[in-house]
């Protein structure tokens, strides 16, 4: 999968919020970022499912890809 590198400019204390969750987390602080913005729009396609079912979806999407790969 290639990635296209670019700049997101936030707030000091959002990005203090970041670094505190990346720690907790065991994330870094990109790969913290990046999973609170897939899940805020995952929440703004999806308003009818709660967190929880959000995350089972994507743990099922996953899974269905990872098995595809190794068919």
């Amino acid at each position: 999968m290639e990635y296209i590198m670019g700049i997101v400019k936030i707030s000091d204390e959002l990005h203090e919020e970041i670094r505190t969750t990346s720690s907790v987390m065991s994330r870094s602080i990109n790969s913290q970022a990046e999973f609170w913005m897939k899940i805020g729009r995952l929440c703004e396609m999806h308003p009818d499912k709660t967190f929880n079912e959000l995350i089972q979806q994507e743990l099922m999407l996953q899974r269905q890809k990872e098995a595809s790969l190794n068919e």
